[in-house]
């Protein structure tokens, strides 16, 4: 039959697409190597928590850790992405990687000779989160230079499943080893797997960032600022997260949710801090589909509505499984959305400023949720869990409608011919 094609149709696909892997051995390399290394960042970040409380006995002197650790990644974001935009991402992420291995022996280092200072936990930690300020802009940057712009979907879905693999298995990994042998073990393990990270950045070609020719010298962090403001896509992935992570995030509530609606303890309370992330790994594994998608503004506007659904059916559940679901369900929202937003922010903006937009990506995802816990407890003592659970999802919804009015070209954003 004439006009007929006789090829057979491509098999949806279901599963995470490994074609970057394939492709790619500077990627597959960095790929496997932060995968490792993230796990065993994860059990450091228990293992200094551990430790601090058994210096302490204080929950307050563990709060801290958390605090010690976001002032300089939001501190440092801004100027990390800079510099990844001045000098070779290549030598950025290696120093900087080399510096977290570093950090990590001197804990073991201080835990062999039994010097247990809380002041030198605090001071690691602070000096881990600079190091990482530095790195992860670098790395971002790097994968559009490694792969075709239609495999950055599945890139950045890989590189969930880093890391919510990371944040899932590698608690529970360093919770093992501090148990079973010592502190010491755990921040060894650490150092040892940064072997993989520092291996497949040592093998990257060099990674300098394409300068417009007579823009030499450092990159000013209020230029990318410039740039953002003229921006108005890119700006409304950072609105679009922010109004997620600010005014539908839970998580503080939980421990007073978890014995109020399910009579429950700190179990409870764990099997709902994994929930998102479980929900989180199983996007990242069943991310085949998104590929295909190339109104990637319009998913971003779905995903983060149904984190906010997700959110506020969750405020109205009193069966626990039933809530873990919902919170799963978020989860899995929320990985669709931060792929399709790296992936924007990689595909629609020019190389000289990826850096730069990264670290204000780093600062928006790092100060997003602590907002949220702020918001969340103070809505919650001002009038209840449930209204401000349900309240705050709804609110996410609500504020979506205005945002996407405002910017209507975002809803209209076409991976084929993307447009910052």
């Amino acid at each position: 039959m004439t006009g007929t094609s006789t090829e057979p149709r491509p098999r949806p696909r279901i599963f995470a697409d490994l074609t970057p892997l394939r492709s790619s051995p500077h990627y597959r390399r960095l790929w496997f190597g932060g995968t490792i290394s993230w796990m065993g960042q994860a059990m450091t970040a228990l293992a200094v928590s551990l430790q601090v409380y058994e210096i302490t006995g204080s929950s307050f002197s563990v709060g801290l850790v958390g605090l010690f650790s976001l002032v300089p990644l939001v501190a440092f974001g801004l100027y990390g992405g800079a510099i990844a935009d001045t000098v070779d991402r290549r030598k950025l992420g290696l120093y900087s990687s080399t510096g977290l291995a570093v950090l990590s022996v001197v804990l073991a280092g201080a835990a062999l000779m039994d010097y247990h200072r809380v002041w030198l936990l605090y001071g690691v930690v602070a000096l881990q989160a600079v190091c990482g300020a530095l790195n992860g802009p670098a790395r971002s940057a790097m994968i559009p230079r490694l792969l075709p712009p239609e495999q950055l979907p599945a890139a950045n879905a890989l590189n969930s499943v880093t890391m919510t693999s990371g944040t899932m298995l590698g608690p529970v990994l360093g919770g093992v080893i501090v148990g079973w042998w010592s502190y010491q073990a755990a921040y060894l393990i650490d150092a040892v797997t940064f072997a993989a990270a520092l291996y497949a950045m040592w093998r990257l070609p060099s990674m300098k960032p394409d300068r417009a020719e007579g823009k030499r010298g450092r990159a000013s962090v209020l230029d990318g600022l410039r740039f953002l403001g003229t921006r108005p896509n890119i700006r409304m992935t950072f609105f679009s997260d922010l109004a997620a992570m600010v005014l539908a995030h839970p998580r503080a509530l939980f421990p007073a949710v978890a014995g109020l609606w399910y009579g429950g303890d700190a179990k409870t309370v764990g099997l709902m801090m994994a929930a998102p992330a479980f929900g989180a790994l199983l996007g990242g594994l069943f991310s085949g589909w998104q590929g295909r998608i190339r109104r990637h503004g319009l998913a971003i506007l779905l995903s983060v509505a149904g984190w906010g659904l997700a959110v506020a059916v969750f405020g109205l559940t009193r069966n626990l499984w039933l809530g873990l679901f919902f919170l799963a369900l978020a989860g899995c929202a929320d990985t669709v959305s931060m792929v399709f937003r790296t992936t924007m922010l990689q595909a629609a903006t020019p190389d000289e400023m990826r850096g730069r937009l990264q670290g204000v990506f780093i600062v928006v995802v790092a100060g997003g949720p602590r907002l949220g816990d702020f918001l969340a407890g103070t809505a919650a003592d001002l009038t209840s869990p449930r209204v401000a659970i349900t309240g705050g999802g709804l609110a996410c919804v609500l504020v979506l409608v205005p945002l996407a009015l405002r910017w209507r070209g975002f809803a209209r954003y076409d991976a084929r011919s993307p447009e910052a």
